[in-house]
């Protein structure tokens, strides 16, 4: 979150994003760590993430549109020239990101493996 921020408040918007992806993707991969669970590709990380722990009802659905979303605008910001955010669409994707990574260090702190 500490690069996102930097980058938000130098204006670069696209990296930002970048940044509140893997953040959110990372604290993913910790938690599927529980699992002992790895994947290769993000979407196979993201699909298990879905089916294991929103299908579920563990997380609400928004945390599944959360990294949906944040892995179309990475996307987006790392692979098309005409890509652009704005300062607001940011803003909102930071707090999308501090939210969801509150749930899962919320949830890791009650279910770590000791």
């Amino acid at each position: 979150m500490l690069s996102a921020d930097i980058l938000f408040k130098d204006g670069d918007y696209a990296g930002a994003v970048n940044r509140l992806y893997y953040c959110v993707f990372h604290s993913v991969r910790a938690l599927l760590s529980n699992d002992s669970v790895e994947f290769k590709k993000h979407s196979a990380v993201i699909a298990y993430f879905r089916e294991k722990y929103v299908k579920t009802g563990i997380f609400e659905k928004r945390m599944s549109e959360i990294i949906g979303d944040l892995f179309d605008e990475r996307n987006g910001s790392d692979y098309n020239d005409l890509y652009f955010i704005d300062c607001e669409g940011v803003e909102l994707k930071i707090e999308n990101a501090c939210y969801f990574l509150n749930k899962i260090c919320d949830y890791l702190a009650i279910n770590s493996l000791s």
